[in-house]
């Protein structure tokens, strides 16, 4: 992928370290313009209106009138602070984003992928509301190579960009296909061909039970080498590890319980309602967490898991309250269609092949992605990385 010529190129060449205010004309976005504004694109109002949003859900909504037409570079200055997006297409930029057009010769997807390389390393006030303005952007330097040595480093980074989309999307469709053949396999149809039954998960469930908190400012609950769960963490997926670990005397003066590896973990408050992970190994868990021991001559903990995790709109509809949160009797209450045993293992080693391929982090596709991920940023700083000297 990566030729000695360019590198020797990169070690040659004059370069120019000039700031951001002599490269870009940059402004900050406006108001909506409420008067010519569309939620729907429509004939005529066909310009999008970008906010500080990151990827679709910049897109605020429609206009008919475009405030920036020259292809330029997009930065956050709220919220998602520094996010760099490159923009080829006539936008009507709003409030909470910085506009940085060229006014001199220079290869923007050059410029944005030198943007990205430090979107992470802006110095932002700690007082106040956390944003970038243009003073703080405008002096910013940037390297200036030979436009040809521009056009060469952007090639060899499209490449690897292409590749990791390419990536993104065969897992994207990977994952249409484990939803399509979960609701399949799992569908009353389908499971009426080998017959089953309904039954409630307090039924089938030899334990459900929850944890607790230690006590928070209690030093000497906390850093021990036990495994602690908490609901952001159940996430559809395995758990091999923990955030947070606490200790012995944590667990005693507190509700926090040990429960066995292999149970399965429904979240019941907070964003992750209704999510379902499977703990990989022993732990504790908050009060939160929903932690369902199988009895394996019913039910096999995989097809559970599979199973809930399909109802998973479902069950945080079930919740109440500001935050919609559900509890143990709900999940007790929980219909499980229930084929033999036989069956479940059948259904399982289809999903199971399925979500190992879109969801593993040590094979199948997110494990490429990372990989690919790495070795673009790697090539980036070594492309990118000119010295000011």
């Amino acid at each position: 992928m990566m030729k000695s010529n360019i590198l020797t190129m990169i070690e040659q060449a004059e370069v120019e370290w000039k700031p951001l205010g002599d490269i870009f004309e940059i402004i900050a976005g406006g108001d909506v313009p409420k008067d010519a504004l569309s939620i729907e694109k429509t004939d005529e109002f066909c310009i999008p209106i970008l906010s500080n949003g990151i990827g679709k859900k910049a897109l605020y909504g429609w206009t008919n009138q475009a405030k920036i037409n020259k292809p330029s570079l997009t930065i956050s200055a709220r919220g998602t602070i520094g996010w760099t997006s490159y923009r080829e297409n006539p936008f009507f930029p709003i409030v909470r984003l910085l506009v940085l057009t060229p006014k001199v010769s220079i290869n923007l997807k050059f410029a944005y992928y030198f943007m990205k390389m430090i979107e992470n390393d802006y110095k932002v006030p700690e007082s106040g509301i956390p944003q970038l303005t243009k003073p703080m952007i405008k002096d910013i330097l940037i390297p200036i190579p030979p436009l040809e040595l521009q056009k060469e480093i952007v090639k060899r980074l499209d490449i690897l960009t292409e590749l990791e989309a390419t990536l993104e999307a065969e897992l994207s469709l990977r994952k249409k296909q484990y939803h399509y053949y979960r609701d399949l396999l799992l569908s009353e149809n389908e499971l009426a061909k080998v017959g089953f039954e309904w039954r409630s998960l307090g039924e089938v469930a030899t334990k459900i039970s929850s944890g607790g908190t230690p006590k928070t400012g209690v030093d000497e609950y906390y850093n021990g080498d036990i495994p602690w769960l908490r609901t952001q963490e159940v996430n559809f997926g395995e758990i091999w590890d923990t955030d947070i670990k606490i200790t012995e005397t944590g667990v005693k003066n507190s509700s926090a319980k040990w429960i066995p590896e292999n149970c399965v973990i429904i979240a019941m408050y907070g964003a992750t309602v209704g999510k379902v992970a499977i703990n990989k190994i022993p732990m504790t868990t908050n009060q939160a967490c929903a932690n369902i021991q199988i009895d394996e001559k019913i039910l096999n903990y995989r097809y559970l898991f599979h199973y809930l995790s399909s109802q998973y709109e479902y069950i945080k509809s079930l919740g109440t309250g500001s935050q919609t949160n559900i509890n143990a009797q709900i999940v007790k209450g929980l219909q499980i269609p229930i084929p033999p045993l036989k069956t479940q293992a059948k259904i399982v080693a289809i999903l199971d092949t399925f979500d190992r391929l879109t969801s593993s982090i040590t094979d199948g596709l997110p494990k490429e992605i990372e990989l690919r991920r790495k070795q673009y940023e790697y090539y980036r700083e070594l492309l990118l990385g000119f010295s000011q000297s």
